[in-house]
């Protein structure tokens, strides 16, 4: 059973139960002990979820006035195993904080405050219930989410949940978008060149009852499966 690696978060129990539905098993990071050389030396994938806001500084900007810092130390280790992982060429999800993430640790910028920077004519922070819908996004054609998702897509359209106020702005080395949403902002990212490597603005993992986002789980855990052998 592929072995993902999820690093501490508020909320882990919907990310390991979407993982473990999926076909995976949890490796439950702590950063005190688990150093991310060794993770993405023996781990078969990487899952990185949602939290707080990615230190500003980090990718060369002032904090905005709605700036929420995450967990002291998080941004460093999380940084860290993504730029490993993508050195590693180890299969890796990453969802809302976590695509951010992926994003700045390729070089790339984030949109701090989408109110103020893009507008408010969609709604990207609908907090409850977690899987409430709270707008479409459109999927690029020939993208590996448009792969993942072609089979519950409608047309183009995939609708999601949303509670993220920051979103990619300037793309990272090796980056394209693969979704966005109707005000233009990035939804998904991923990397071409790279085994599996996909990052999204909502939260698949809150629909692990429905399996609506199935597909995204099932496509690491393969991925993983392959680097396994």
């Amino acid at each position: 059973m592929p072995v993902i690696a999820i690093p501490a978060c508020s909320k882990p129990h919907d990310y390991e139960a979407a993982v473990e539905r999926a076909g995976g098993e949890i490796l439950r990071l702590d950063r005190a002990v688990h150093k991310p050389a060794d993770v993405i030396a023996t781990a078969d994938g990487l899952l990185l979820p949602g939290g707080g806001d990615v230190l500003p500084s980090l990718y060369g900007e002032a904090a905005h006035a709605e700036f929420a810092a995450a967990e002291a130390g998080r941004d460093d280790y999380e940084l860290e195993l993504a730029r490993r992982a993508l050195e590693a060429n180890l299969p890796l999800l990453a969802i809302c904080r976590g695509a951010q993430v992926l994003n700045v640790a390729c070089g790339g910028s984030l949109v701090q405050h989408i109110p103020d920077q893009v507008g408010t004519m969609v709604n990207h922070v609908l907090r409850e219930p977690p899987h409430a819908i709270a707008h479409d996004v459109w999927v690029t054609s020939g993208s590996l989410l448009e792969t993942l998702m072609r089979e519950t897509l409608d047309g183009d359209t995939c609708a999601v949940n949303s509670r993220h106020h920051q979103a990619p702005s300037a793309l990272g080395k090796g980056l394209v978008a693969s979704a966005t949403a109707p005000d233009g902002v990035i939804e998904a990212i991923e990397d071409p060149s790279k085994r599996f490597c996909l990052g999204v603005q909502w939260h698949p993992e809150n629909f692990y009852r429905t399996g609506e986002f199935r597909a995204l789980f099932e496509g690491l855990i393969n991925a993983a499966r392959e680097k396994t052998r």
